[in-house]
Formats: structure tokens, C-alpha cells, sequence
């Protein structure tokens, strides 16, 4: 769990709903130690059981990470096929501390590539956490952001030639109630690690007003404190969602002034 240190540290008013973060760099940070690609990979695991310590500790509601995206089948079949099995071997190692710590998971993605084992895995953790409520967890595995909006599209139109929707209600709000992670709040704050600058297809449509938080610090050394300096530098950011930034700080004044 986050420390009282780590918890002063941040505002509580001013953490944002939803995180969700790119964990790049698990290659590299081996790479750099002489090591196989597959001990980056097991060091990320290590270092997102961490973050999700951390983030139920301070108080962050929801949490999504980028696991595996739909071009990630391109990489070395070894590679795929290691990556395969860690999920399914973390899933089993890390699922009573996740349902311990009130976690609720959740996986996003097409799942028609993955064999029946690693299936059964992800419905199984996903009907044993489905009671928590003290973080909404979200793995993406196979997602891509095009994947995401294209299977919404699909799934509406359909809707339209049942006659179940009108194509006059057509719009973006209705859009987004297909879209993955529909039910929680728009991501917030999008973190990559690993020094690259781009969103990768991750969430396309949920982060259309996240703030970008790019850094050079490799995803297995990521880590509470990192995580809270990404927190803080957030808290830091004028969010405006198309107004200017007198709008918003008159906005804000009324608040102040109408808690007195």
C-alpha cells in the first residue's frame, strides 16, 4: 500500500478518476542487465503489483494498463508464446492479493486469438473480483483503440437494423455506451513509460482529454514513487475540455467561494 508519506504527498481532490498506463520498456530494462526479454516481462509484473498497491492506497478508483495490443502478434513467436503463459501464471499467483485488496478486474480486447486455458483464466478472475469495488482494474490484451471504436460501430448498427435504435439518436454519447470501459469514467490521465512520446492505439475515444504523461523511467523500475510524481504533476495541469483558462479559474474561485 502507498505510505503516509506518499499519501500527503498527493491531494486527495485532486486524483484523477481514471489512469491508465503504456508499460513500455520491460525489453529494454532487460536488455540492459544482459538478460532474456522474458525477465523484463516478469520485472513488469512485479512493478504493476506494485502500482496497484499503490493506487488503492491513495485512493485512485480506476486503473487500466496495456498488457498486450492486437500488433504485439507481430513480435517473435517465442516471445508471444512466454507472454501467453505469464498471464496465465500471474492471474494465478496474483488473484487472491487482488481479491484481498478489493480489487474488481476486468479484461478488454478480442479474446478469439487466445487458447481455451488463458480464456478460462481471465473469466475466472473476472467472476471472482466481480463484488469489489475499491479499484476497477482493466487489462487490455489484444486491444487496439480502431479495434475498439470498429466493434462499437458494429454492435450499434446492428442495434439500428433491429430497429432497436433510431438512427436519429445516432450520436457521440450513444457511440461511447458500446465503447470498452463504457461504464467507468474517461481516462484522466494516460502514463507511458520507456521515453517514447505516442499513444500507441491505446484507448483512442477514453482519452480524448486525458493529460499525456510521458517518462524516461523503464516500466519495471516504475515504481510508488514515480507514480505518485506522475499524480502530482497532474494535479498541477489546468483542465479546460474546450475553455479558456479564465473560464476555469473563475469557475473554480465560485467553487471556493461557495464551500465558505
Amino acid at each position: 500500500m502507498a505510505n503516509s508519506k506518499q499519501q500527503s504527498e498527493v491531494s486527495l481532490v485532486d486524483l484523477p478518476a481514471h489512469v491508465a498506463i503504456v508499460m513500455d520498456g520491460n525489453g529494454r530494462w532487460a536488455k540492459k542487465r544482459l538478460m532474456p526479454r522474458a525477465a523484463g516481462h516478469k520485472a513488469g509484473v512485479g512493478a504493476l503489483n506494485k502500482i496497484i498497491e499503490s493506487a488503492t492506497g491513495l485512493g485512485v478508483k480506476c486503473l487500466t494498463v496495456f498488457a498486450f495490443s492486437s500488433e504485439n502478434w507481430n513480435r517473435p513467436k517465442l516471445e508471444v508464446s512466454i507472454l501467453m503463459d505469464l498471464f496465465v501464471s500471474s492471474i494465478k499467483k496474483y488473484l487472491p492479493e487482488l481479491i484481498k485488496a478489493g480489487v474488481c478486474l476486468q479484461f478488454i480486447g478480442d479474446r478469439s486469438a487466445f487458447s481455451e486455458k488463458l480464456i478460462r483464466s481471465l473469466v475466472e478472475a473476472e467472476e471472482a473480483t466481480k463484488s469489489n469495488t475499491r479499484l476497477k482494474f482493466n487489462i487490455a490484451m489484444n486491444y487496439g483503440g480502431r479495434w475498439d471504436i470498429a466493434a462499437a460501430t458494429k454492435s450499434l448498427l446492428e442495434d439500428v437494423q433491429s430497429g432497436s435504435v433510431s438512427t436519429d439518436d445516432v450520436n457521440e454519447e450513444l457511440l461511447s455506451k458500446y465503447m470498452s470501459l463504457s461504464n467507468l469514467p474517461e481516462v484522466d490521465l494516460f502514463i507511458r513509460t520507456g521515453g517514447e512520446h505516442r499513444i500507441s492505439n491505446f484507448l483512442l475515444w477514453q482519452c480524448a482529454y486525458s493529460e499525456l504523461y510521458f517518462t524516461d523511467v523503464l516500466w519495471p523500475d516504475f515504481n510508488g514513487e514515480e507514480f505518485v510524481q506522475s499524480l502530482q504533476w497532474f494535479s498541477s495541469r489546468q483542465r479546460r475540455f474546450g475553455r479558456t483558462g479564465e473560464q476555469v479559474e473563475t469557475e473554480s474561485d465560485s467553487r471556493k467561494v461557495g464551500k465558505h
